[in-house]
């Protein structure tokens, strides 16, 4: 847990709703998502028909904001709602740059657009040298932000990753600089996930080398699992061929440390930030409590492999992992989290 951020346990049991669902069958999830948050579902759909809001995700990297947003923008109103990454964003701009068109329509905007300390000519020569010790004005990040939104005019959208350089008083002139572009409602998202989670997660992600289609070999199996070389491989369900490892996955969050800790420290400034609200997801819950605030099947399951006369055999069991606090816990599959996101959303936007 985000250390002096305190994030409720939310309870995902409903009352009356017996059926155990198979969060892995895309029509048992929106069966799921129906019968615990229909009227909420509905409410969000009938506000997006006529508005939009803007919501920003803070977290580390790794904890899933991505996954999250996306997840109840499908189930929600896939068309009314965008998520976009201000990391893909720049990746985005290389590609621009190398277009003598698309390039010269980036610089005229940030001529008319960007407000800064350093000059045109400068913050140009930093987009097209960056690399990832480096990291970009935050003024550019924020002039590239709003053009970013200019095309999605007309829908809600999930913003993701933050200048990681803010202090309080930065953070809340960038989001109110953001948010009287728009002239939107804003909310806070803050999503919190153990680092040991976070560690396992990249540790153990496997990649299909065709479609880069993600996986992990612990916590997220494909249908076909084989033993080859010692080692137990999965194989994409797309492409039918074995899954790798990218390089420096296996050092899990030890090269990414010092970012996971300015990322908390964005995270308790914009936490400490008044007049904007927030929603608090968290993927894991501890163990001596989750019978009374979860279901079984909404606990990330563990996999793990047995050989038997040549067959790989996958079987699973609930993960067990200490938090950041030293307590024995559960993560939670996004299914449940985005429950809570969605509910949490209907909450603060006062929807009716």
């Amino acid at each position: 847990m985000v250390k002096n951020m305190k994030f409720p346990i939310f309870k995902t049991k409903v009352k009356g709703v017996t059926k155990r669902f198979n969060l892995t069958d895309p029509q048992e999830v929106k069966e799921y998502f129906q019968l615990k948050a229909g009227k909420e579902i509905e409410k969000l759909r009938d506000f997006l028909k006529e508005s939009t809001f803007v919501a920003y995700l803070l977290g580390k990297k790794n904890s899933g904001k991505g996954t999250y947003s996306k997840m109840l923008a499908e189930i929600v109103a896939p068309d009314k709602i965008d998520h976009f990454s201000i990391g893909d964003m720049v990746r985005g701009i290389d590609q621009e740059l190398k277009d003598k068109e698309k390039r010269a329509e980036l610089i005229a905007y940030l001529e008319k657009n960007y407000r800064g300390p350093y000059s045109l000519e400068e913050i140009i020569y930093a987009l097209e040298n960056r690399n990832t010790k480096t990291l970009l004005p935050t003024e550019l990040i924020l002039t590239l932000v709003k053009r970013e939104m200019e095309k999605r005019e007309k829908k809600t959208v999930f913003i993701d990753g933050f200048p990681r350089e803010l202090d309080q008083v930065g953070l809340s002139l960038f989001f109110r600089d953001l948010i009287g572009h728009r002239d939107d409602p804003d909310v806070f998202v803050f999503i919190d996930v153990p680092n040991a989670v976070i560690d396992e997660r990249i540790k153990w992600r496997r990649v299909c080398p065709k479609c880069n289609t993600p996986r992990n070999l612990k916590l997220l199996a494909t249908k076909e699992v084989i033993f080859e070389n010692g080692e137990f491989h999965l194989i994409c369900d797309n492409c039918k061929v074995k899954m790798i490892q990218k390089e420096g996955d296996e050092l899990g969050i030890e090269p990414i440390k010092e970012r996971l800790k300015k990322e908390e420290e964005i995270m308790k400034n914009a936490m400490a930030l008044y007049g904007i609200p927030k929603i608090l997801l968290r993927n894991s819950i501890p163990v001596s409590v989750a019978k009374d605030f979860v279901e079984d099947y909404e606990i990330t399951p563990e996999y793990y492999y047995e050989l038997k006369n040549g067959k790989v055999i996958i079987k699973e069991r609930p993960w067990v992992f200490k938090d950041d606090e030293g307590v024995d816990s559960y993560s939670l599959l996004p299914q449940p989290v985005v429950l809570s996101f969605i509910k949490q959303l209907v909450e603060v936007l006062n929807i009716s």
